[in-house]
C-alpha cells in the first residue's frame, strides 16, 4: 500500500502530461469529453499521486485495506484513465485505444473488461455517490478505517438520485466518505445556472446534513490542504462534501470556460494548437 506523496512541482508536471494524454486520446478517437477532463486533471493527479492510499500493483475490487475512488461523472474518463495508467494500474501505451473496438477504455468507465482501477460503470449520471456510500458503509462493517472518495459533476446534481443518496448518508452518519463536486458552472447545453439552477449549493448540502468545504480544483496546494482538512473532519458522524471550483478546459486557452468543449474532440489544427500550450509534457507522450 502506498501514498505516492509527489511534490507540487512533480504534480504540476504530471498534470501537464495527463492533459496532453487527454487531448491526444480524444483526438485519436474523434470522440470524447475534453472540457471536464481538463478541468479535473489537477484534482485527479493530486488525489492519486499525493492523497490516496492505494496499491496499483495489486488491484482488488473490494478495496479492503486501501482508499477507494468512484467517478460518478463518467464522461471525464479520459483524465481518469490517464491518471490510472500513469500511476501504474495498466500500461500507458493502452491509452491510445480509447473508444476503439475491443478496447478496455470505453467512452465511459466499465467493469465488464476488467480494467484495473475501475470499480463501477458510470455511463449514466447520478449513480456514483450511491455506490460510494455503499462502499463506505462496507468499510465500516469491515473495520476498515480507510477513506472512500467520490467525484460528481455540478450538472449531475440535477439528478434526483444524488439527493436520495445525500439524505441516506447523513441519516446513517456515513462519516468516512469525502465527496467532491466539480463546480465549473457548465454542462452540455450551456451554463448550469441557465439549465436548472442549483441555487445556494453550499446551503443546500448543509441542509441535507453534510459538512461542506470549498476548494480551488486547479490549485494543487489548495487541493492538498483542503483534502487534509476534510480528512481531519472524518469520524464525526457527518459525511463530507467539497465544492470544487474548476475551469472547464483548463490549460487550453480556446477551450477554457466554454461549454462547447463539453463533448467535442479537437480537430488536427486545434490539437496542434492545444499541445503547443502544454509543450513541457511532450517528452512523456505515450
Amino acid at each position: 500500500m502506498q501514498i505516492m506523496s509527489k511534490s507540487i512541482e512533480e504534480l504540476q508536471r504530471i498534470a501537464c502530461v495527463v492533459r496532453r494524454d487527454v487531448l491526444r486520446m480524444i483526438h485519436g478517437a474523434a470522440s470524447g469529453h475534453p472540457g471536464g477532463s481538463l478541468g479535473c486533471t489537477d484534482f485527479l493527479v493530486t488525489l492519486y499521486f499525493n492523497i490516496m492510499k492505494h496499491n496499483p500493483d495489486s488491484f482488488r475490487m473490494n478495496g479492503k485495506g486501501e482508499d477507494m475512488f468512484f467517478l460518478s461523472n463518467g464522461h471525464i474518463a479520459p483524465a481518469w484513465y490517464s491518471v490510472l495508467a500513469r500511476s501504474g494500474y495498466f500500461p500507458i501505451s493502452e491509452l491510445s485505444s480509447l473508444r476503439k473496438i475491443n478496447s478496455r477504455l470505453q467512452g465511459h468507465p466499465s467493469i465488464a473488461e476488467g480494467l484495473p482501477g475501475i470499480r463501477m460503470a458510470s455511463g449514466s449520471l447520478g449513480q456514483g455517490l450511491s455506490c460510494a456510500i455503499g462502499a463506505a458503509i462496507a468499510k465500516k462493517l469491515d473495520n476498515d478505517n480507510n477513506f472512500v472518495y467520490c467525484l460528481t459533476g455540478d450538472g449531475e446534481l440535477q439528478e434526483g438520485q444524488i439527493w436520495e443518496a445525500a439524505m441516506f448518508a447523513a441519516a446513517h452518519k456515513v462519516d468516512n466518505i469525502i465527496a467532491v463536486v466539480d463546480y465549473n458552472g457548465k454542462q452540455i447545453d450551456g451554463n448550469v445556472e441557465d439549465v436548472i439552477s442549483l441555487g445556494d449549493l453550499q446551503l443546500k448540502w448543509v441542509s441535507f446534513g453534510w459538512k461542506v468545504l470549498k476548494m480551488d480544483g486547479n490549485n494543487i496546494q489548495n487541493i492538498i490542504d483542503t483534502m487534509a482538512h476534510a480528512k481531519s473532519l472524518s469520524g464525526k458522524s457527518m459525511p463530507i462534501i467539497i465544492i470544487m471550483k474548476t475551469i472547464m478546459g483548463k490549460g487550453v486557452d480556446f477551450m477554457e470556460n466554454s461549454h462547447k468543449w463539453h463533448g467535442v474532440p479537437p480537430d488536427d489544427a486545434q490539437l496542434e494548437r492545444a499541445l503547443a500550450q502544454l509543450a513541457e509534457g511532450q517528452n512523456e507522450d505515450y
